[in-house]
């Protein structure tokens, strides 16, 4: 499989960035956004297979922004990055073509088995 490309979008700055370095230091191409509208704009002008996306944001929230991608890019495969209070929500985004969810503070392992799970399903779904 070739490399995936992996866009995080959350508003916390120190998050994402501290992701981005543990993604690429496990040989995965990760970029990171820290907005719904700057993860659209990122979208638009770079190739992503994955997004991670955290459901709590100002501005647009996950699942206003996980409508989006899903209306403008709908092979993207989405995973919802919730915390505990909001379980529900990452239901919910799974409706509305989320990939799946994962549970915040996050298992790197199990955060990793779910993109590779994810990229090949959009690999299947392009052919």
């Amino acid at each position: 499989m070739t490399a995936v490309n992996i866009l995080i979008i959350d508003d916390e700055e120190e998050f994402v960035s501290l992701i981005v370095k543990r993604l690429g230091k496990r040989g995965l191409a990760a970029a990171g956004v820290t907005s719904g509208r700057k993860g659209l704009e990122h979208l638009e002008a770079h190739p992503v297979d994955v997004v991670i996306l955290d459901v709590m944001m100002p501005d647009l929230n996950g699942l206003e922004t996980l409508k989006e991608i899903k209306k403008q890019h709908p092979t993207v495969e989405v995973i919802m990055l919730t915390g505990h209070g909001s379980v529900k929500t990452g239901l919910e985004g799974m409706s509305y073509g989320a990939f799946d969810y994962v549970l915040k503070p996050y298992n790197l392992d199990e955060l990793l088995q779910k993109i590779n799970a994810a990229a090949e399903r959009k690999t299947l779904r392009e052919m």
